[in-house]
């Protein structure tokens, strides 16, 4: 049988289709996918709950010759027990080049209202004006910056997740690498259809047709972030973690991506290399799912179950 959109999906799309046919940003045009990112999160902030019951607070972490904000969020009912709990640092999408911790507040908020967990949103610098492997150095900062702060927050800091989707997806894998790298423990790496590999950018013809997040996306994402390294031999792990050749130590895994996304075959293929160093994965693959299928279909019983699965994997640690 040949693929074809879940049918949830298929209705919402065809819903949010224009009644004029606008073309799709042209390779390279990063302004009008910052837009695009902006107009669908406001759609978004529509669709969630109030957020009211979750307090947040904010603060600066030193990055060289910078700082970048986070956005630390408390669910509405604290740990009562005086033992430190477990955190999740969570990196916001936008395909390295959009995205912020506000565009994603609500969706935080509402992982961390079902979750009891607390998490710490980065908004990381994005590129082009932000290139290489400063994204995910950004990420590790604002990692050490939870460690140290472990205490007064009442956090273990033994049991600290990374998460993220899409790009942030990517740059919670590169973090989880780094810190095996540094000998820093992390309890878990929640990977949301996340961008991994920036070789993914020749099209597959039976996912096409599909694609919500396209393979000019994705090239015009990389290369803001590579330039004209994209695609070559010097590209770092941690910064496109598909490129990892040794997965011993890392943390364990979920793996969540739909079926017609375009980053759906780098993620088995870093769920299966996990899995061969002996990491404990688990991957979820979507029938007929887009990317970012649970935010297309906010409500309906498809993305509420996958709300689900994640909400077990942030409580698993």
């Amino acid at each position: 049988m040949s693929f074809a959109l879940d049918p949830v999906i298929a209705s919402r799309l065809e819903a949010m289709r224009p009644d004029t046919v606008v073309p799709s940003p042209s390779r390279g045009d990063i302004a009008a996918r910052r837009a695009r990112s902006a107009e669908m999160f406001a759609g978004v902030a529509q669709i969630f709950p109030p957020t009211d019951d979750i307090r947040v607070c904010e603060y600066l972490v030193p990055v060289k010759e910078d700082a970048i904000l986070v956005r630390w969020y408390m669910p509405p009912q604290p740990n009562a027990s005086r033992t430190p709990g477990s955190a999740v640092i969570f990196l916001h999408g936008g395909g390295m080049i959009a995205g912020s911790v506000e565009e994603h507040h609500p969706i935080v908020s509402a992982y961390v209202r079902s979750s009891g967990v607390p998490f710490l949103s980065v908004d990381y610098r994005l590129a082009p004006g932000s290139r290489g492997s400063v994204p995910v150095d950004d990420c590790f900062a604002a990692l050490s910056w939870l460690r140290e702060h472990a205490e007064v927050l009442g956090i273990d800091s033994q049991r600290i997740a990374v998460m993220g989707d899409s790009a942030g997806g990517g740059l919670a894998a590169g973090v989880a690498i780094a810190a095996r790298n540094a000998s820093i423990p992390i309890a878990r790496q929640i990977l949301i259809y996340p961008m991994l590999d920036d070789r993914t950018t020749d099209p597959d013809p039976h996912l096409l047709p599909f694609a919500t997040w396209t393979y000019d996306d994705n090239h015009t994402g990389w290369h803001a972030l590579l330039g004209d390294q994209i695609g070559g031999a010097d590209v770092s792990p941690s910064v496109a973690p598909g490129r990892q050749e040794d997965h011993a130590g890392l943390a364990p895994a979920y793996i969540e991506v739909g079926e017609l996304d375009i980053f759906r075959d780098e993620s088995i293929r870093y769920a299966r290399d996990l899995g061969r160093a002996g990491i404990s994965t688990e991957l979820i693959v979507r029938p007929g799912a887009p990317h970012a299928f649970d935010v297309i279909a906010i409500g309906t019983d498809l993305s509420d179950r996958a709300f689900e699965d994640r909400r077990r994997a942030i409580i698993s640690f």
